[in-house]
């Protein structure tokens, strides 16, 4: 299987936070998601596309709608765990996970799949129709628009990232399959917002924008020609960035497990949420991931203060309670406040 030829992630002028919360949710999935807000043209759907050309080719149960790792037994799908018992080993086959689209318009059976209750009834077994939530397992599910979406298929998505599994029940049947991706929705504020309660679901959240330098807006417009004019030359020339940044998401998935972080900074980081007027646990613990994830970024055993910091710069400001029309934010002096100045040579630099 080929990938698809799509512009290089590492050729991405600018955009620092939203290709570092794209790349932490590559290397943790667990982490549960990310929202990019900002204008159009401001590279959100060119990044999330190049995000899938970064990560390593996957092995997949042959003929399994639902891509399940044929070496993963806790985790497949009736089909192929029946397969497992009878023969003892499932046969795979390599491929490359890839960006799963889902339209604004889909409906509800579009996305989790349907039952065929006629077929039920009449031979009493489960006919299942997979939906997109089966195309997106194991792959990157992008929505864009998702504010434009049925708040009801909003949290339909939020629930199987959350839980990894997707369920269908209709009229006392029901059907579940697994449904472990990384979600990445993007929108336009400018179009409207989406509930401060599916904001909470989203792990990361960060705002983009256009380029306010002019020596950085021509060096957009150069690559961009650039690669209109040659696409294949183009690649070629950041192929090598290109390769070293999928070496960093592969190195830094193995290393995740072995991260360590100290008690201090979880108490540093429960001070904080509360002096922010945070709901819920869901943001400490997802601060505590992200820092975590970005020490296995940089290649550390030991996640620190400034890990800390840097992640709760993308974990809280869509948490953080505000009056209606009031804009979420979280500045860098209150960040220093709470975690204290950040050194120079202490930041993340991976996206770069």
């Amino acid at each position: 299987m080929k990938r698809t030829q799509v512009y290089p992630f590492s050729a991405i002028v600018g955009q620092e936070d939203m290709k570092l919360a794209l790349l932490l949710n590559v290397v943790n999935p667990a982490l549960g998601g990310v929202l990019v807000k900002g204008e159009k043209g401001t590279a959100k759907s060119t990044a999330v596309r190049a995000l899938a050309a970064l990560l390593p080719a996957v092995e997949m149960a042959a003929g399994c709608p639902f891509h399940c790792d044929p070496t993963d037994a806790g985790r497949l799908c009736d089909a192929c765990a029946a397969k497992l018992a009878k023969n003892g080993a499932l046969s795979g086959v390599s491929g490359f996970m890839r960006v799963v689209e889902l339209p604004v318009s889909a409906t509800e059976d579009r996305v989790v799949g349907t039952l065929d209750m006629e077929y039920a009834i009449k031979e009493g077994e489960k006919k299942f129709e997979p939906g997109i939530l089966a195309e997106a397992n194991r792959n990157i599910l992008y929505v864009d628009e998702i504010n434009l979406l049925d708040d009801h298929v909003v949290d339909v998505l939020l629930d199987a990232a959350a839980m990894g599994v997707n369920t269908v029940e209709r009229e006392g049947v029901s059907y579940s399959h697994p449904a472990r991706f990384v979600l990445v929705g993007t929108m336009n504020p400018e179009e409207g917002d989406i509930r401060p309660q599916l904001l909470d679901r989203f792990a990361l959240s960060v705002e983009v924008a256009g380029e306010n330098e002019a020596f950085s807006r021509v060096e957009v417009i150069k690559r961009r020609m650039a690669y209109e004019a040659g696409p294949r030359e183009f690649r070629g020339a950041w192929e090598a960035a290109e390769e070293e940044l999928a070496r960093k998401i592969t190195a830094a998935r193995k290393l995740l497990p072995q991260v360590a972080i100290e008690d201090e900074l979880l108490l540093r980081v429960a001070e904080a949420s509360l002096k922010l007027g945070v709901d819920g646990h869901r943001a400490d613990i997802t601060v505590i991931k992200t820092a975590l994830t970005l020490a296995a970024l940089e290649e550390r055993k030991e996640a620190t203060l400034l890990d800390v910091r840097r992640a709760a710069s993308l974990a809280l400001p869509h948490r953080m309670r505000r009056r209606p029309f009031e804009e979420a934010s979280l500045s860098v002096q209150v960040l220093d406040e709470l975690f204290g100045a950040a050194e120079e040579n202490g930041t993340c630099a991976a996206a770069e």
